[in-house]
């Protein structure tokens, strides 16, 4: 007899009950698949690609003695392409995804084109075997060493590389390469092969690559937010500063790809350089200011508006910088593989090797496709979760990505674009607490607001403005800085690690 209800007398369908309770369990199960097939197509484009580029090298390399090893140093070296996506690209575009400016889906398209058109039209088509001249080729006994040792470089500095991201912690992959180097090296010749001259201006460009990008951009957000943000009629200012802003972006980014960013297309001298940085800023600045004129029309005087004005500037930057970063650190994957090819298929040690072009197309390729599946969580992290950004605090951070590299160069420090961007980041975030307790305009400025307005919730917010905050995440700082300081000998001990293996591997074969 079936089962009534006591309180209301209907009958109670077990057999509905059953039903329902199955029909969520496969909901659950699909639920489930669904996620788990969404997991797996990541790592399993990722795969494709990596086999794709062993399959290239074995085609192209056909029947050639040692053609192997060519294989699997392409493979290798398409890992690196991948992380190097993974990783240094956030700090490219993670600012203008933060502050708004561009969508995720656009940052990935944008960084992934330029990077790539980078890699390919502007990358070096001749690279040094020993990265940054770190270690005396000339004292390696012979190919076989050489081999070993770059295929432990490049595997050791893609694995940390790989670590980092998956920790969550940006870290200049130019320094894994050169601690991979640096470990490989030491391990196969001993440390008399280090040049720890190179290595001491390498070691000092971790300090002062940060904190000039930091200081730049806090200059210019100073800059803003006394001369634009913080007056009457922000608009009016808007309207006499930002061409003079954006003229000095272009201009930059101008000398930056003179300098960095075009080396295969075009080599120009120092005094021309000046010279077309200095036409440039003039072209764009008497262009810009009826545009801005003509934007600034209709808006009403906030920071929202203000906010409006700056997304083009940011979306450009974010292309130039991901060219010029693809045009020099595409070498940072391909290098040691072309090292490893041209020794294989020569016998001996070169300081400086061609690049063939399909090396080339697996270090562009995997560096955008790297960006793509990996990519989104260090440019959320970057752009969203150091500090909060807006399009002008973007925008500091792209003018000092640009302004520190040319400084940098002038000066003949290596420097990490990695360690510039994310210290521009703190810059800003550090400035912003500073300035928020400290700056007597921002105080008269809020003062004569709160005697404008007279609602409860308007007072509450400027007297919360008024109250000093931690605007940077230290658990963030703490992170990166550690990662920053172990990464090259943590390549290097894991390089030194990979080396021993494989010449026990070829010993032993």
């Amino acid at each position: 007899m079936p089962d009534t209800n006591n309180k209301t007398g209907q009958l109670i369908n077990p057999k509905k009950s059953t039903l329902d309770k199955d029909l969520q369990k496969l909901t659950k199960l699909e639920d489930a698949t669904r996620f788990t097939s969404n997991n797996l197509v990541t790592p399993s484009l990722a795969f494709l690609f990596l086999a794709i580029a062993g399959i290239v090298a074995a085609t192209i390399l056909g029947d050639q003695p040692n053609s192997f090893v060519i294989v699997v140093a392409a493979i290798i070296g398409g890992y690196m392409a991948l992380n190097i996506g993974a990783n240094d690209v956030a700090n490219n575009v993670g600012p203008a995804v933060g502050s708004k400016a561009l969508t995720m889906f656009g940052a990935l398209v944008i960084a992934a084109i330029f990077e790539c058109a980078g890699a390919l039209l502007a990358g070096g088509d001749v690279v040094k075997t020993i990265s940054k001249g770190i270690i005396d080729p000339s004292l390696v006994p012979n190919s076989d060493i050489f081999v070993w040792a770059m295929m432990a470089a490049l595997l050791a500095s893609a694995i940390w590389v790989n670590l980092a991201t998956y920790l969550r912690a940006p870290v200049s992959t130019t320094h894994a390469v050169v601690g991979g180097v640096m470990g490989a090296g030491i391990a196969s010749v001993g440390l008399n092969a280090v040049n720890w001259v190179t290595m001491s201006a390498i070691a000092a460009s971790w300090i002062i690559s940060p904190i000039l990008g930091g200081l730049i951009a806090a200059i210019f957000l100073a800059f803003i937010k006394s001369f634009i943000i913080y007056q009457d009629d922000k608009i009016k200012a808007a309207q006499r500063w930002l061409p003079i802003l954006i003229a000095i972006m272009a201009a930059a980014f101008s000398a930056y790809l003179m300098m960095k960013g075009l080396k295969k297309i075009w080599r120009p001298e120092t005094n021309l350089i000046i010279i077309l940085s200095g036409l440039i800023f003039a072209g764009i600045y008497f262009t810009m200011r009826p545009i801005i004129a003509k934007q600034c029309i209709g808006l009403e005087n906030r920071n929202q508006s203000l906010r409006s004005l700056f997304h083009f500037p940011l979306i450009c930057s974010a292309a130039l910088l991901s060219f010029a970063h693809g045009a020099n650190d595409v070498a940072n994957a391909v290098g040691p593989l072309a090292a490893i090819l041209h020794s294989v298929q020569s016998g001996d040690i070169a300081a400086k090797v061609n690049i063939p072009t399909w090396v080339m197309l697996i270090g562009g390729i995997g560096i955008s496709l790297g960006l793509f599946l990996y990519g989104p969580t260090l440019i959320r992290m970057v752009g969203n979760e150091i500090t909060k950004m807006n399009p002008m605090r973007a925008f500091c951070v792209a003018l000092a990505a640009a302004i520190t590299v040319i400084i940098a160069s002038a000066l003949g420090l290596p420097v990490s674009s990695t360690h510039i961007a994310v210290g521009a980041v703190f810059g800003v975030g550090f400035f912003r607490e500073y300035y928020t307790s400290a700056s007597k305009r921002r105080k008269k400025y809020i003062k004569k607001q709160s005697q404008a307005i007279a609602t409860k919730t308007a007072k509450k917010i400027i007297s919360q403005k008024k109250q000093r905050r931690k605007l940077v995440r230290r658990s963030h700082f703490m992170v990166i800085i550690s990662a920053w300081i172990i990464t090259v000998p943590a390549a290097a001990t894991l390089s030194a690690i990979i080396f021993f293996i494989l010449k026990i591997i070829s010993e032993t074969s």
